[in-house]
């Protein structure tokens, strides 16, 4: 089954990246041959880890990062960044920084003034060990980090006159096809439907996830088959109603044991969805090993993982088909381009997580432009945001289930000025 889901993963990339791994068997000898080349998958991640992904050929000279602002209107937070010359970017915060503003004002801001933004790959590496942060971990570091390197991005894309996309790789895709992710989890199976409906009518959807179980509150055992058999109900349901055209995927998180999961996944396979996304906790490594090991349809994870080495295992032990870092949660598109590059390199695809408001779908489609291991579509959870601004190269609308990348300097898009005074410097 593994064999077949290599297969499918080739064909979705249509790049053959399919790589091919040792079938299992058994003894001492067997043993050794594994752990040998385990050691060999761990080596060639490794060296991947270590490549640099900021294009810093693309800057003749130093650019010092003189202030890095967190400015606060309300619940919305933007960072605004200058250099010593004189260059700015600015960045929109994710909705979780209203309650991690002091770990961006007191753990991580003093240590970027005064560096030099070329050296963003080194910094995004240093910052885990001044004054211990790497014992803040996942959302907590993740999202004031990720605000960081946005804004960095975005004035070196100024200087440079490239987009986010063209500093960290090479542009794939100008327009990116998207999912549309849906919630809902807890209505019932016919008002669900009927939101469902409605939502990819409003985007123009040719892909559509929905979520399957429960959550993990809804319930007091984990290995529960979710609320009165609703799983069971809407997965035939969604096939019939969207027919056979339309992209299929599915969401867990994390909600369900193996045995459970193995069962449910199998039903996915049956009505031909195209993913499986976190079937078992997060964190549950091998577990999540062990349910794609049974099952034919991709797993995909990574929205929750907050570690390079936590992906660096999925990916060496065929724990996961499709990485999913989530850009905010993880600390950046750097340090996501390196979970999806090791994946490349194991013939994995990469569709990101997206999360937050304010201009969330904007970075994501900036990261998604430059993925060559691109999966087929992209999460989406539509275009509502706060934030005033203008895009000049984008109409930033889903057409025929695609969204154009922004082809502008940095972010592709001007935040209005009058928006940004209504906001004030966090103090601390």
């Amino acid at each position: 089954m593994r064999t077949d889901r290599r297969r499918f993963m080739g064909a979705a990339l249509a790049g053959g990246l399919a790589a091919t791994l040792s079938s299992s068997c058994s003894g001492p000898e067997a043993r050794v041959s594994r752990s040998g080349s385990r050691r060999a998958d761990y080596s060639r991640l490794d060296e991947i880890l270590r490549e640099p992904v900021l294009k810093r050929g693309l800057f003749s000279r130093a650019v010092i990062i003189k202030s890095l602002e967190l400015l606060r209107y309300g619940s919305s937070f933007l960072c605004r960044v200058r250099s010593s010359d004189g260059a700015e970017g600015i960045s929109v915060a994710h909705s979780g920084m209203n309650s991690l503003y002091p770990i961006f004002v007191n753990a991580l801001r003093p240590f970027f003034i005064g560096k030099d933004a070329r050296d963003l790959d080194l910094l995004l590496e240093k910052v885990f060990i001044y004054r211990l942060n790497f014992r803040l971990s996942g959302m907590a570091i993740g999202i004031p980090l990720a605000t960081i390197e946005f804004a960095i991005l975005d004035m070196l894309g100024r200087i440079a006159n490239r987009s986010m996309g063209e500093l960290i790789g090479e542009i794939h895709h100008r327009r990116v096809a998207v999912y549309q992710a849906t919630e809902y989890r807890e209505r019932p199976v016919e008002e669900s439907l009927e939101l469902i409906k409605r939502d990819v009518a409003e985007y123009d959807a040719h892909a559509v996830k929905i979520k399957v179980g429960g959550l993990m509150f809804m319930t007091r055992d984990i290995n529960a088959v979710g609320p009165e058999g609703r799983t069971e109900r809407i997965i035939p349901l969604i096939r019939e109603t969207f027919g056979d055209e339309m992209a299929l995927y599915a969401d867990a998180n994390g909600f369900y044991g193996v045995d459970e999961a193995i069962r449910v996944g199998r039903l996915l396979e049956e009505y031909d969805y195209g993913f499986f996304e976190e079937p078992v906790l997060f964190d549950w490594y091998e577990e999540t090993k062990e349910v794609a090991d049974a099952l034919r349809i991709p797993i995909a994870g990574g929205e929750q993982e907050y570690s390079l080495h936590g992906f660096r295992w999925l990916i060496a032990n065929d724990g996961l088909q499709i990485v999913q870092p989530d850009n905010y949660y993880f600390g950046g598109m750097i340090r996501s381009m390196k979970v999806a590059r090791m994946a490349q390199a194991f013939g994995k695809a990469c569709t990101p997580h997206m999360s937050g408001g304010g201009l969330g779908y904007l970075y994501m489609i900036h990261f998604v432009s430059v993925l060559a291991n691109a999966a087929p579509h992209h999460e989406f959870k539509g275009l509502g945001t706060r934030v005033q601004f203008e895009c000049r190269t984008s109409p930033l609308k889903v057409v025929e289930g695609k969204i154009e990348v922004p082809t502008g300097p940095g972010l592709g898009v001007e935040i209005d000025p009058d928006f940004i005074r209504k906001h004030e410097a966090v103090k601390g």
